[in-house]
């Protein structure tokens, strides 16, 4: 179970006892409040709290102290261009704050986008669950030999099972070890910020990540492309149907200019143009390099 009993409880109280407000509300960020959305095998993101809607978006646009237009289709129509235009503060008044329970390596590649408020589980002063990410045999892949970052070909069965055995292997005893440092039976026992060095990287940890829209997009852009490492695209897309409810206007114009739409270098814009005129244009006479025409191609074609 991704939450325990107690935690199930508290949720269940927290959703049971409404109170009235004078803040904004969207009726559809209330209904994911304080749910948790399983993900991977033992993990979960739940949204603890937000602040704002699409109506602030345009409120902060225009600098009004109404609920922006009249007109839904106006208020629509100004997201997109904010959004078309790149402008970034307006996106900036709306915020939300996540409860997410993760792999350690995981939490590492997330960490990276420096642009959030974090709180993570102290394992100084908490001892870890013996919980770990265990990969289903269909996300098993060899390296790619196009990427350095990605996957390639989905392993074998036989080469899978080894894999995972080793995974799952490795994992409780380096845990059993851990419980054993830590342990004061009979011994001093090992201080827990120095015994939990020896666990594995697909251990799971939990942080409450607290974020503004407009760098959550960011995020969200970068993390919920295919392109992306699996185990982190997942919550990225638990991320995104939460997102979709709580500003349905603002996730439309991202879907349609950030998830859905492309950036093309100067080169491209060029090379476009000259193919749109009947010329045949080539990696050699494009003035880009074998990648760059690679993924160029994989745009226009």
């Amino acid at each position: 179970m991704p939450l325990t009993p107690e935690q199930d409880a508290e949720i269940a109280d927290l959703r049971a006892t409404p109170r009235p407000t004078l803040r904004a509300v969207s009726e559809g960020a209330e209904a994911h409040l304080y749910v948790p959305k399983p993900v991977l095998d033992h993990g979960f993101v739940r949204m603890i709290d937000y602040m704002g809607d699409d109506a602030a978006i345009c409120q902060a646009a225009r600098v009004s102290y109404g609920r922006g237009t009249k007109s839904v289709q106006n208020d629509e129509g100004l997201i997109r261009y904010l959004m078309r235009h790149w402008h970034s503060t307006p996106f900036e008044m709306c915020e939300l704050k996540l409860h997410v329970k993760l792999p350690v390596f995981v939490a590492r590649q997330w960490i990276r986008h420096r642009m959030a408020n974090v709180n993570e589980y102290s394992a100084r002063y908490s001892i870890l669950d013996r919980e770990f990410y265990i990969p289903r045999a269909e996300d098993l892949a060899a390296q790619s030999r196009q990427n350095n970052q990605g996957r390639g070909d989905v392993l074998g069965a036989e080469e899978s099972a080894r894999v995972l055995d080793w995974l799952r292997e490795d994992a409780h005893r380096a845990y059993d070890h851990y419980e054993a440092m830590i342990s004061d039976d009979g011994q001093q026992g090992v201080a827990r910020e120095l015994a939990r060095m020896n666990l594995p990287a697909n251990i799971y940890t939990q942080w409450y990540w607290k974020v503004d829209l407009h760098n959550l997009f960011h995020f969200l852009r970068l993390r919920a492309d295919s392109h992306a490492q699996y185990e982190i695209r997942v919550y990225a897309d638990a991320i995104c149907e939460m997102v979709k409810d709580w500003v349905p206007a603002a996730y439309r114009a991202f879907e349609e200019y950030r998830l859905g739409g492309v950036t093309l270098s100067a080169s491209g814009v060029e090379c476009l143009r000259r193919m749109l005129a009947g010329e045949e244009v080539t990696q050699e006479t494009s003035g880009m390099s074998g990648r760059e025409w690679r993924e160029f191609m994989e745009i226009v074609e």
